[in-house]
């Protein structure tokens, strides 16, 4: 209610790009607060999801903090897991401003930031930094990862995606391929079958190489698709993490469809939060559909409640991810969401999280 009434009327006057730098700036520093170290858990939420154990199922998604600046806060507001990026192998500017936009009577946001990033070199050093002087981070870090924009050609593409896996994937619980995000011109082709099979299975082979080398696991790869996709090239997507043994497929990234109240509007840019929220329900329960189950999925796209937590959850999602939602609801959303969660699954007589995945998918 204060965050309501008093702090997001201050940043809602503000230019939205310039209020979350301002936000970040300010989250970065309490980050170094030692009584910034707790996380929410609890028996029935924890849930292990490619090897890897969550406190509980709700987490940051991408865009978000992109530089990996404030990593260590986010489980204070009640994070189980925590995803940094995109961030591109060279440092760019991303695209001209202004290029963040508000639509408060949609509960959406607009951007077209283009991938503006310090660049894996300058990010791998600051979470080195912060994993030397912080204790353990106590949720799993994931990191997001994408193409330059002015790296051309396929083996440039595949180079160029390689270094910032070189350098980041050391540091991460799993990482995230960016391959669909419409801000970037040209990246959404990623996503066909040919060239996605050559992208991912070149980060495979890195990671399986890279883990040889340090004797550990090869690090979990996940890849982010788009909700635009129609269900033949959904189903090459899960066919091929399928064949190469993916950790799973994050659902979704935001739309350039311009539906219902956005009909017309000429604003360029990815739209995300409540008017995604359908859309991106409907691609997890399709791929769950698809991939009988065998591959979890990460729900992202207008989740502003426990309920649409839930509901996703139930379409077939083993975890969900927001941002937007954050932007309209304040910082502690993701510990109301755990705490709904906990109530909706006593209503449902649910013991565990793991029930409750996939029951509404068929």
């Amino acid at each position: 209610m204060i965050y309501r009434r008093a702090l997001r009327p201050l940043l809602f006057a503000q230019d939205p790009e310039a209020a979350h730098e301002r936000t970040i700036e300010l989250l970065a520093t309490a980050a170094r607060l030692p009584a910034v170290r707790r996380v929410f858990t609890h028996a029935k939420l924890q849930t292990e999801v490619a090897g890897i154990r969550f406190p509980n199922p709700v987490g940051l998604a991408a865009g978000c903090d992109k530089n990996a600046r404030a990593v260590a806060i986010w489980p204070h507001f009640g994070f189980g897991f925590v995803e940094v990026g995109t961030v591109t192998a060279q440092p760019q500017p991303g695209n001209p401003k202004p290029r963040l936009f508000r639509v408060p009577e949609q509960g959406a946001l607009i951007n077209r930031l283009g991938f503006n990033s310090e660049g894996s070199e300058v990010v791998a050093k600051r979470i080195a930094q912060m994993r030397r002087r912080s204790r353990p981070l106590p949720v799993p870090l994931g990191i997001n990862i994408g193409k330059t924009k002015l790296v051309s050609g396929e083996e440039a593409v595949l180079e160029d995606y390689r270094t910032s896996f070189r350098r980041l994937s050391r540091l991460a619980d799993f990482i995230v391929v960016n391959v669909s995000s419409p801000n970037t011109p040209g990246l959404r082709q990623w996503q066909e079958r040919g060239k996605l099979t050559a992208l991912l299975g070149t980060l495979m082979a890195e990671a399986q190489g890279l883990a040889t080398k340090r004797g550990t696991r090869p690090v979990p790869l996940f890849v982010k698709i788009s909700p635009d996709m129609a269900d033949a090239d959904m189903d090459d997507v899960a066919e091929v993490a399928l064949e190469l043994g993916l950790a799973g497929i994050i659902a979704t990234n935001t739309t350039i469809a311009r539906e219902g109240a956005f009909a017309g509007m000429e604003q360029a840019g990815g739209l995300s939060g409540k008017p995604l929220r359908e859309r991106a329900t409907e691609v997890i329960s399709y791929l769950y559909r698809r991939t009988e189950g065998r591959l979890p999925l990460i729900g992202v796209g207008g989740i502003f409640t426990a309920e649409d937590a839930y509901a996703r959850l139930r379409a077939g999602a083993s975890l969900v991810q927001l941002y937007t939602g954050l932007i309209y609801e304040g910082p502690y959303l993701p510990r109301r969401i755990n705490q709904g969660l906990l109530r909706l699954m006593e209503r449902d007589g649910v013991g565990h999280i793991s029930e409750v995945i996939g029951v509404d998918a068929a």
